[in-house]
């Protein structure tokens, strides 16, 4: 099968969510063991991945220096961090492909994510990323353009736009060495964001792409048949964090959006990998499995997780 494992944040940091260098590599070469398993098996596999903690490390830096030198945009964070999570796990994946006599050529590609310029969450910034900070330093970042709020007791807390990923414009770049026989790393983050304008030209903005519903259009544009989403817990459960908490098996994408519509699954955690589920699903993929980064194995074969199917 052509698949596709969208890896959660959790697969990039160490428990706690820690991410030093040293704890990013060994989480992302724990998430590489985990895959190279699913290629020797004969599978084409494309690799997606969140890059929040990385991104939010770079918004640090930018805060810190930003009486100095100019902070750089997000998009330019999301470039940056797609080259370095790619790096590493391109070493990490070689390393446990060897190990189980299963080389394959890998590669990464810096992906762009198309958004319409006109996407109303630009209007509203509502996603919130990076730390809080005091009002004093918040204005620092406002005065370069900057959209920030007061949070209260915590501080300030910069929000900025996520709009509605439309194209994955390098998908070809990645169907094109999935074809040739490598392991594709790619649409990290969601993708850099990217406008159309008028003309036709292409520009970054500053946004933030959900990385699951990119994903899920990755996976259409690369004729994936199963998409596995790679969290911290083995199911999406219905009444969670209550007595009658209940994991989901197998069930169709009716029965789960109707669970979405009845409020089961947070907008900030779950409900995004649900949406992004039940879209792979309608747009012709053959099933999305939702589990933890140790069940992938299992989940390729339809046997663990939460399975998502017409």
């Amino acid at each position: 099968m052509r698949i596709l494992i969208a890896l959660g944040g959790n697969a990039m940091t160490a428990p706690g969510g820690r991410a030093r260098p040293e704890d990013q590599i060994a989480a992302i070469g724990l998430a590489a063991r985990r895959i190279a398993p699913v290629v020797a098996d004969g599978h084409e596999v494309a690799v997606t991945h969140g890059n929040g903690p990385q991104v939010g490390n770079l918004l640090v830096k930018n805060e810190i220096a930003a009486s100095v030198v100019p902070p750089v945009p997000l998009d330019w964070c999301g470039a940056q961090t797609q080259g370095t999570v790619g790096f590493v796990l391109l070493n990490a994946l070689q390393r446990s492909l060897a190990e189980i006599g299963a080389e394959r050529p890998v590669g990464a590609v810096v992906t762009r994510t198309l958004v319409d310029a006109g996407d109303p969450a630009f209007a509203r910034p509502t996603k919130p990323i990076g730390r809080y900070l005091p009002a004093d330093e918040a204005k620092v970042m406002v005065e370069h353009g900057q959209s920030w709020e007061d949070r209260g007791d915590p501080g300030w807390r910069r929000v900025v736009a996520s709009p509605e990923p439309l194209e994955v414009l390098d998908a070809p770049a990645v169907a094109a060495l999935l074809a040739a026989g490598f392991v594709v790393v790619g649409a990290g983050g969601g993708g850099v964001p990217v406008a159309r304008d008028e003309d036709g030209t292409l520009r970054g903005v500053e946004a933030v792409i959900d990385k699951d519903l990119a994903a899920a259009v990755l996976g259409r544009t690369l004729g994936a048949e199963l998409l596995v989403i790679a969290t911290d817990v083995d199911h999406v459960a219905v009444h969670f964090g209550t007595p009658d908490q209940r994991p989901l098996g197998r069930l169709g994408v009716a029965e789960l959006r109707r669970y979405a519509r009845e409020g089961h699954f947070g907008s900030g955690s779950m409900g995004p990998k649900v949406e992004a589920a039940c879209r792979f699903v309608e747009a012709g993929g053959r099933r999305t499995v939702i589990t933890s980064l140790d069940r992938i194995t299992s989940a390729v074969a339809g046997a663990a997780g939460t399975v998502v199917e017409r």
